[in-house]
């Protein structure tokens, strides 16, 4: 059995996690939805729900790790008790991390054209249309998008190849420490900008009219949900760093600092993008039109906004590999440890696959723009990301939350001493009935009422066949789950 490495310093394995945790969701969406659900309220309740949801959640990816030393294809074999069905579940985990990977390497290789066009001057004499037709192009060329994709893959790999403390944890670190002083820069610039005060005061002074209008209901519902799904927990990417971690700190300590990193990165976002939007009279938008269409157009009315422009997409870019080479360490893992094979073999063996599995997402924006399985309008992509973000992580966050809680599970005791060995924050020892019963539960809330809210618009039968479906898939998960038989795979 090939030794297994662990992280050579505290500060690697949380710049590392974070770099899992910060995506790029963090930084398109969070500022969109903090200003439209009432900006500082909103953030309140976002915080404590990133307490009571994301820091149990990430506490236990982080348990299991640690304690079977294994990746998620061994982590549930080792920890289980005999005659269980949990390890099935390794699949389900090793599913997300590749559908994930199949539209974000896409994504990653956006941000790094977009850096190299803004550095190039390539945008800077465009006007607002030039802008959105340069847009246009790039997702029209599939040439283009398979050349950015395949750098962001190639890159991502290459650190992997490194192996942990020599590759991820290195690279990972300095990009990390780039991210972060670009962020802090980029945000003390957009606080100077005249009529910048205006997209602080919606940032950050709660307006609870916004609140009244919106319902509190749907406020603090939009607050859990990006609670939730901030730190990319429930596929196994984040306990692949618990299996690496030593035993000298408590993993809630821990977890509760890469909390704190994601959130610091999370409100930066919103000082960077905001405030600027604001000074230049444009509406925050929410998805791919902010980033590569109306800041742009922000960083082209700006004076040195080429540079500004380069360094905001170098960042992005940043983030986007950051997470891409957390995930690449999963997928390698999986197969060092269930198949014995050497670091070099598996890096070969999933670039090739990745190259794969990434090109549909890139083809369905040109040439198989005709596939819109999700509704007019829709995309390759959207597909994917739905099955990621609307089934896999919730339940698999609900999987690994009732396997460190239930009793023919790996069971809260053992959880519990995990959690807590070594110095630094204890995780409260009164959380059993929360962990096994209230927890899941909102984990339910939030997977069935994700569909709802993308189904509604579609009819009364689309809604029906398709929550019918959910409730389904929940159901099977939770055969798996409380099954006292099944044969390990």
């Amino acid at each position: 059995m090939q030794k297994r490495e662990n992280f050579g310093s505290r500060i690697g394995f949380l710049l590392v996690s974070a770099g899992c945790a910060v995506g790029l969701g963090n930084v398109w969406k969070f500022p969109y939805i903090c200003g439209q659900y009432g900006g500082a309220a909103f953030v309140l309740i976002y915080l404590v729900f990133l307490l009571i949801m994301g820091l149990p959640i990430l506490a236990s990816e982080f348990a299991v790790g640690r304690a079977s030393r294994k990746s998620v294809a061994g982590a549930y074999e080792e920890l289980e008790p005999d005659g269980t069905g949990w390890h099935h579940m390794k699949w389900l985990n090793m599913a997300g991390n590749y559908l994930l990977m199949m539209f974000y390497t896409m994504v990653a290789g956006w941000m790094m054209y977009y850096a190299w066009r803004m550095a190039s001057g390539e945008l800077t004499a465009l006007d607002s249309d030039g802008v959105l037709e340069a847009f246009n192009g790039m997702l029209a060329s599939a040439g283009t998008m398979t050349g950015w994709m395949i750098a962001a893959v190639v890159i991502s790999f290459a650190v992997c190849a490194k192996g942990l403390q020599n590759g991820i944890e290195k690279v990972t670190k300095v990009m990390m420490s780039i991210l972060i002083l670009l962020m802090i820069v980029l945000a003390v610039h957009s606080l100077v900008l005249d009529g910048a005060v205006e997209g602080v005061k919606f940032y950050f002074i709660p307006d609870f009219e916004l609140v009244k209008q919106n319902g509190i209901g749907n406020v603090i519902f939009a607050a859990m949900t990006h609670a939730f799904f901030t730190l990319s927990v429930g596929i196994g990417a984040m306990e692949i760093f618990g299996s690496y971690l030593k035993r000298e700190r408590t993993i809630a300590g821990e977890s509760m600092r890469i909390i704190c990193i994601d959130t610091f990165v999370a409100l930066t976002a919103g000082l960077i993008i905001i405030p600027a939007c604001f000074a230049y009279g444009v509406e925050p938008g929410a998805g791919p039109s902010l980033l590569f269409i109306t800041l742009p157009n922000v960083f082209n009315h700006m004076a040195g906004g080429r540079i500004w422009g380069t360094c905001f997409f170098v960042f992005m870019s940043f983030a986007a590999l950051s997470t891409v080479i957390a995930v690449f360490e999963n997928l390698l893992a999986f197969y060092i440890d269930a198949k014995g094979w050497k670091r070099k073999k598996a890096v070969l063996f999933n670039l090739v696959l990745i190259l794969a599995l990434s090109m549909p997402a890139v083809l369905g924006f040109n040439v198989l723009s005709g596939i819109q399985l999700m509704g007019e309008g829709s995309t390759i992509m959207d597909v994917e990301d739905f099955l990621v973000s609307y089934n896999l992580l919730p339940l698999g966050s609900m999987v690994f939350v009732l396997f460190c809680a239930k009793k023919n599970g790996w069971g809260y005791d053992n959880f519990l001493k995990e959690v807590n060995e070594g110095e630094g924050s204890k995780f409260p020892v009164a959380l059993a009935g929360y962990m096994r019963y209230v927890l899941p539960l909102v984990i339910v809330v939030v997977y069935l009422k994700g569909y709802y809210d993308l189904f509604s618009p579609m009819g009364t039968k689309v809604l029906i066949a398709w929550m019918t479906i959910a409730v389904l898939f929940l159901l099977f998960i939770f055969g798996i789950v409380t099954g006292k038989k099944g044969k390990k795979s």
